[in-house]
C-alpha cells in the first residue's frame, strides 16, 4: 500500500472513531444505562446494562435488586478499563473496512 492510501486511510480513522473522551464520560455519568457500549456499537451489552440497571431499580425496594445492581457497578467498572480497547478494535475495524474498499 502506498504512502497516500495510508495517509487517506488514517485521516478516515481520525474522522470517524469513537472518542475516548466521551466514552469515559457516558461511563461515568450514565454508568449503568450501557450508554458508553452502545456509543462504541457495542449495542447488545449496552442494551443488557441497560435492562439489568432497570429490573434492579425496580426491584431494589423488595431486596431482589440490590445484586443485580451491585453485578451492574461492577460491570461498569471494569468497562473504564476496557473502553482504550474498544475504542482501538473500533479503530481497526474502520482500517480494516478502508483497506478493503481500497483495493478495488
Amino acid at each position: 500500500m502506498d504512502t497516500q492510501r495510508e495517509l487517506l486511510i488514517e485521516q478516515r480513522v481520525a474522522n470517524d472513531a469513537k472518542s475516548p473522551l466521551v466514552a469515559y464520560l457516558l461511563a461515568i455519568f450514565l454508568w449503568g444505562l450501557g450508554a458508553h457500549r452502545m456509543y462504541l456499537g457495542r449495542w447488545v451489552s449496552g442494551l443488557m446494562m441497560l435492562a439489568m440497571t432497570g429490573i434492579g431499580v425496580l426491584t431494589a425496594p423488595i431486596l431482589i435488586g440490590w445484586p443485580l445492581l451491585g453485578l451492574v457497578w461492577i460491570w461498569a467498572v471494569i468497562d473504564l478499563f476496557l473502553i482504550p480497547g474498544m475504542v482501538r478494535d473500533d479503530k481497526d475495524e474502520i482500517r480494516r473496512r478502508m483497506g478493503s474498499d481500497l483495493r478495488y
